[in-house]
C-alpha cells in the first residue's frame, strides 16, 4: 500500500492491504500548515481553544490531556466519577461526567480497555454523527479477529472512528516529540475525520502517517506490540555460532588437557573459552553481511538481467545485513572488553609469578622473543584499527546518523569501508595465527585451531570480490544494473564512463 497524503480525501478510496508503507523519515516530510484541498476546509478546519474530549482518565489520558493543553486546545474529561478523578489532572482540564463530555465536544479520544467500549453504548444517541479517536491497544498481536478501532465503529455505525495515537507512548505524549517517536499512523474510512484528526497530530508536534481506511487498524495495533522482529534471526544465528565455538574451544583448551595431560584447566571457562570464542563469531557475522551482495551480483550475472527476483531466503538475508553487522560489532566489542581484563585475572597473576620461578631455577637472564613481541603488537594494532571500521559503521547505521549522509557517502561507508574492516579483521585473524597454524601440536583431538575455521569463509569472499573487481566482470555487471538483459540488444553510447563511474558491489 503506497503512502497516501493526509489531506487528500480520495486517497482513502483506495482499496486496503495489509501492509504498512514506508515511515516518514524526516520533518522535511511534514506538509505546510494549511495546506490542502480548500473544498475539505470545512468545520474540522482547527483554531486556537478548539475543545477537545478524552473518554477515560488513566495515565495515557493524563499524558495526552497535558499535551493537547500545550497545543492550545481546551481538553474535557469524559470520567465516570468527576470527583474522584479531577485531581490527577491540571487545574486548565475540566473533568465532568462521561454524558456531559459527549454532549459537549464533537471530537473524542476514547482512551479506554476494548472491553469498557459497551459501556458507551447508552450514549449511542448523543455520540451520533461525532469523531471517536480509538488509541488502545491489546495485549497480544492479532489477539481478536476485528481490531479495537473496527469493533468500536460495529458498536457506533453512526460515528465517525479514526484509528490514531496507539504507537506514541505516554512518556513521549509529556516529553514532546522532541524525545520520541514523532510518527502518528492515521486511518479511518472517513475522509473529513481523518483530516481533522491530522491537523490536531499536526498542532501538536507529530508527523501524521495516513494509513488509509480502517481495516489497516489491525496492522497499526501490532505494531507497539512487535519486539524487535528483525533482531530474530540475527540473534538466533549469533547464539548458535557462540554455542558451536564455545564447544569447540572447551574441547580444544578445556577437555584435551584435562583427559590427555591430567590438567584441570576448567578455570577457563567463564572468561578465556569466551573470549576465544567471541571474536569468531564477531568475524563469521561481519562475513555473512558481505556474503550475500556477492550472491546478489553472480546470481544476476548468471542470469544476465536484474529484473530476475532473488529467492526469498536471498532476499530475507539481504534485509538483514544491518542487524547482521550490529550484532557484529556488539561481539567485536565484547572481545575487546574481555581482552583489556585477560591480565586482571588471578590466574593470570599466578602464572606470570610461575614463569618467572622458572625462568630463575634455569638461570634465565632475559626472554624475550623478537619474533613473538612483533607478532603481538601487529596483532593488537590490527585489533584496534579494525574495531574503530565497525565502530563507524555502527555509527551510520543508527537512522539519526544515516539521514544527514546522502547516498553516495552512506553506499562508501557502509559496502567499500565494511569490506576494508573484513580485510583488516582478516589480517588480524592471520596474525594471531602465525606460524601456529602448521604447528602439529596446536591440533588438539585432531581439531584445527579455532581461527582457521572462521578463515574460510571471509576467504571466498574475499576472492570472489576480486573476481568482481575485474574490469570485464564489473563492466557487464554495471550493464545489468542499467537495464541491460542477456539475449537483448541494448546499446550504451558511454561505454567508457561508465566504466570510469561504476560502483562495486
Amino acid at each position: 500500500m503506497s503512502q497516501l497524503d493526509p489531506l487528500n480525501p480520495g486517497a482513502s478510496e483506495t482499496p486496503c492491504k495489509h501492509g504498512l508503507p514506508d515511515m516518514v523519515e524526516s520533518d522535511m516530510e511534514k506538509p505546510l500548515l494549511g495546506v490542502g484541498n480548500a473544498k475539505h476546509a470545512s468545520s474540522y478546519d482547527l483554531s486556537c481553544g478548539d475543545t477537545v474530549g478524552i473518554l477515560g482518565t488513566g495515565d495515557f489520558s493524563r499524558s495526552l490531556a497535558i499535551r493537547l493543553l500545550h497545543s492550545g486546545f481546551k481538553v474535557v474529561i469524559g470520567s465516570r466519577n468527576p470527583r474522584r478523578s479531577s485531581g490527577l489532572f491540571p487545574e486548565e482540564v475540566e473533568v465532568v461526567l462521561q454524558e456531559e463530555a459527549v454532549k459537549r465536544v464533537e471530537l473524542l479520544f476514547v482512551a479506554m480497555f476494548r472491553d469498557h467500549y459497551s459501556t458507551l453504548s447508552k450514549f449511542s444517541e448523543e455520540l451520533s454523527g461525532k469523531v471517536l479517536v480509538d488509541v488502545s491497544n491489546n495485549l497480544e498481536t492479532n489477539l481478536h479477529r476485528q481490531s479495537n478501532a473496527e469493533y468500536l465503529a460495529s458498536l457506533f455505525p453512526k460515528c465517525h472512528v479514526v484509528k490514531g495515537f496507539n504507537v506514541v507512548s505516554a512518556w513521549a505524549l509529556q516529553s514532546g516529540p522532541k524525545d520520541g517517536n514523532k510518527q502518528v499512523l492515521i486511518c479511518s474510512n472517513s475522509p473529513e475525520a481523518k483530516n481533522h484528526v491530522v491537523s490536531i497530530a499536526r498542532r501538536m508536534g507529530f508527523i501524521p502517517v495516513d494509513m488509509g481506511a480502517l481495516c489497516s487498524a489491525g496492522e497499526i495495533e501490532n505494531i507497539p506490540l512487535r519486539l524487535l522482529p528483525l533482531w530474530k534471526i540475527p540473534v538466533i544465528l549469533t547464539i548458535c555460532l557462540f554455542t558451536f565455538f564455545y564447544c569447540y574451544n572447551f574441547v580444544r583448551g578445556v577437555l584435551h588437557p584435562y583427559l590427555v595431560e591430567n590438567k584441570n584447566e576448567f578455570y577457563k571457562m567463564p572468561v578465556k573459552v569466551v573470549n576465544t570464542s567471541i571474536p569468531c563469531v564477531s568475524y563469521v557475522l561481519l562475513s555473512l553481511v558481505y556474503l550475500p551482495g556477492i550472491l546478489a551480483a553472480f546470481y544476476q550475472l548468471h542470469y544476465g538481467t536484474k529484473y530476475r527476483r532473488f529467492p526469498d531466503w536471498l532476499d530475507e538475508w539481504l534485509r538483514l545485513r544491518k542487524q547482521i553487522g550490529l550484532a557484529s560489532f556488539y561481539c567485536a566489542s565484547l572481545h575487546a572488553v574481555y581482552s583489556l581484563c585477560l591480565p586482571m585475572r588471578r590466574s593470570a597473576r599466578f602464572q606470570i609469578l610461575n614463569d618467572a620461578v622458572k625462568q630463575v631455577k634455569l638461570n634465565v637472564s632475559s626472554s624475550w622473543q623478537e619474533e613473538e613481541v612483533w607478532r603481538m603488537e601487529i596483532y593488537v594494532s590490527l585489533g584496534i584499527m579494525a574495531l574503530c571500521a565497525l565502530s563507524l559503521l555502527a555509527i551510520t547505521s543508527l537512522p539519526s546518523i544515516g539521514n544527514s549522509l546522502n547516498w553516495r557517502e552512506f553506499r562508501f561507508i557502509q559496502s567499500k569501508l565494511g569490506f576494508v574492516a573484513l580485510i583488516i579483521a582478516t589480517l588480524h585473524t592471520l596474525t594471531f595465527g602465525w606460524k601456529r597454524a602448521f604447528d602439529r601440536t596446536h591440533y588438539k583431538f585432531y581439531l584445527p585451531p579455532t581461527y582457521t575455521l572462521t578463515l574460510l569463509l571471509p576467504f571466498i569472499i574475499i576472492l570472489a570480490k576480486l573476481v568482481l573487481f575485474l574490469p570485464c566482470v564489473n563492466l557487464s555487471l554495471m550493464r545489468i544494473r542499467r537495464g541491460w538483459e542477456k539475449g537483448q540488444c541494448v546499446t550504451f553510447s558511454h561505454v567508457q564512463e561508465l566504466s570510469e563511474t561504476s560502483s562495486n558491489v
